[in-house]
């Protein structure tokens, strides 16, 4: 069996494009990666291009060999870029693995260490977060909160004021029982973080995620010292077994949350989790993706012993966009995902949804900005 061809598409969806790619072989049988990065999807879509020479004609089943090829033979390594198409390819590679042998993904990569996948969902008011409970949540997250009065314009004591409250008033409607999560993304400086932090103590927070840029891990040294009650997470603007070397060996922090669309796809995920294992370190994927990212997360969770939780971003777009019927979608239920069953990632992609909803245009984040006009982290 050889490589003959990708194929690659971006589609619409509001609030968020996705990023797919199918990869052709000649015996029939094709896979399907994904690539979804924020604003950035032209970028992949030509990164992707610039690495199928590495692919075509080659037998999809040796996939070190083709990642370490993609990643080593480029010259320029790393950047989300590159690596965010490295990852879609190597997804596409396991999933035609998996149909080849006839096998689930997770199968193939030792078995499954669990029955199901537990996963915490986003929700941006009370109200929504005590729907989200009536549904069946049992862990959600929501972020640092702008004051009204602010708009765009980002100052760290009302935000952290309003987050305060916020939480308090979320804790207060949802009960003690329901996992709460806040996602700072990276907008605090440590003591700032710090303060944050402490705020949020009272709410018993199973995570503060992201609570400082991911430019300088160090920084997070001073979070860590400051000994607040909640774990602290981040990773997901890390990327490689490289890339987290320094933050899983100075244990400055309690959890690790590779994107598998970014970070090197399913075995360099697999063994960043494996480094994490031996520092007590848990692995909650981050994951605001469509169905490809979602179910390759899904079969790395499913063999992880230290993984902790997945993030599930609900759209209905990112449902539709499946092959066959809903009932065979790959989708969370009460929180949890079932592990698949069909050979591969479980998922397949309707082709002609994707090519009505194409996206062409090129979109920015509207940005936050200190009160002064200067740019503020978003």
């Amino acid at each position: 069996m050889r490589i003959t061809g990708t194929t690659t598409y971006v589609m619409d969806s509001p609030g968020r494009e996705y990023l797919f790619v199918k990869v052709q072989t000649d015996e029939g049988l094709h896979g399907w990666g994904e690539g979804t990065l924020e604003m950035k999807q032209g970028t992949v879509a030509a990164a992707i291009r610039d690495l199928e020479g590495f692919i075509l004609g080659q037998d999809p089943t040796r996939i070190d060999f083709l990642w370490q090829r993609m990643y080593r033979h480029g010259f320029w390594r790393g950047g989300e870029g590159i690596l965010t198409a490295i990852s879609a390819l190597e997804m596409a590679l396991w999933d035609i693995t998996g149909k080849a042998f006839g096998q689930p993904v997770y199968r193939l990569l030792g078995g499954a260490v669990r029955d199901e996948i537990p996963c915490y969902t986003h929700f941006g008011s009370v109200d929504q977060a005590r729907t989200l409970v009536a549904d069946g949540w049992r862990a959600l997250k929501s972020g640092l909160r702008l004051p009204e009065r602010a708009g765009r314009t980002f100052e760290e004591g009302p935000a952290i004021a309003a987050t305060a409250a916020f939480y308090e008033s979320t804790r207060t409607a949802i009960g003690p029982d329901i996992a709460l999560m806040c996602d700072v993304h990276g907008r605090l400086r440590p003591s700032a973080a710090i303060r944050l932090g402490r705020a949020l103590e009272p709410v018993g927070l199973s995570f503060l995620e992201e609570a400082v840029p991911p430019d300088n891990v160090q920084s997070l040294r001073r979070v860590r010292d400051a000994g607040l009650s909640m774990d602290l997470a981040t990773g997901e603007r890390a990327f490689t077994k490289w890339g987290y070397r320094e933050l899983i060996e100075g244990q400055l922090v309690d959890v690790i949350q590779p994107d598998l669309c970014h970070t090197g796809g399913i075995k360099e995920t697999l063994k960043i989790a494996a480094i994490a294992e031996t520092y007590g370190i848990l692995v909650a994927p981050h994951n605001p993706n469509g169905p490809v990212g979602t179910a390759a997360s899904v079969h790395v969770a499913a063999v992880v012993p230290n993984f902790s939780i997945l993030e599930y971003a609900q759209s209905p777009t990112r449902d539709a966009c499946q092959a066959g019927g809903e009932e065979t979608w790959l989708k969370a239920r009460n929180g949890r995902i079932a592990l698949p069953e069909r050979p591969g990632l479980g998922v397949d992609l309707d082709e002609d949804y994707l090519r009505a909803r194409p996206y062409t245009g090129v979109k920015l984040w509207p940005g936050i900005f200190h009160p002064d006009g200067g740019v503020a982290d978003v």
